[in-house]
């Protein structure tokens, strides 16, 4: 087999992919952590096996649309980060990002933090620290580059950095989850709350020199 039809499968196979996991998004979306691999393989319109054999199990087609929610999620948050705006601004925008993102898709949210409530016979849930806990842990190292790169933290302020980014990610995941189930006040309100709880030390930190500012 030469180079370009190696190339071309490999489109091929790309393809298929992303249109199984789009398959799999629109069921999600309806039945959040209770989405089988039997709707999502037929709703793609193929057999089970054949699902299998892109993903491996449901946990290789979690991994894979948690990697596609993540990365979607991470750019808005940056977006929101480099915006032309004043520090608080930005702080109350990209926690507003996430809220705003957990908000508009809460079957996708539920089926990604939350998968074990979605056990079944013959098709049991996630152990949810397994699964969920990398996606706040990447969240988490994300965010501290960015402080690392903007912030003048001083001495060790690589640990801190990533103290306070793994710190931020928390906060914004145990209060939103908390918001999204009782919603107990507006999303603004609670965006205000959580930017007061963080602004004493982030108001008083310079930005890094010669780095892009925070």
């Amino acid at each position: 087999m030469d180079t370009t039809q190696r190339t071309d499968q490999q489109r091929s196979a790309d393809r298929r992919r992303r249109e199984l996991l789009e398959a799999a998004d629109r069921v999600v979306l309806r039945e959040g952590p209770q989405a089988s691999m039997n709707a999502i393989a037929a709703e793609a319109g193929i057999t089970k096996p054949i699902l299998y054999r892109h993903f491996g199990d449901k946990g290789g087609l979690y991994a894979a649309l948690a990697k596609r929610h993540t990365d979607a999620l991470l750019d808005s948050l940056r977006a929101a980060l480099d915006a032309p705006a004043e520090r608080r601004e930005r702080v109350e925008s990209t926690l507003d990002t996430y809220l705003a993102a957990i908000e508009a898709r809460p079957q996708v949210y539920r089926f990604l933090m939350h998968p074990a409530e979605g056990s079944q016979g013959g098709e049991p849930g996630f152990d949810v620290g397994k699964h969920s806990a990398p996606l706040l842990r990447r969240m988490g190292e994300e965010l501290a580059q960015v402080i690392e790169e903007r912030l003048d933290l001083g001495p060790g302020s690589q640990q801190l950095a990533r103290v306070w980014g793994h710190g931020i990610v928390g906060m914004m995941h145990a209060a939103g989850d908390w918001w999204l189930g009782e919603r107990p006040c507006s999303r603004a309100e609670l965006v205000r709350s959580l930017a007061d709880l963080l602004w004493g030390r982030l108001a008083a930190a310079g930005d890094k020199m010669g780095g892009p500012g925070f």
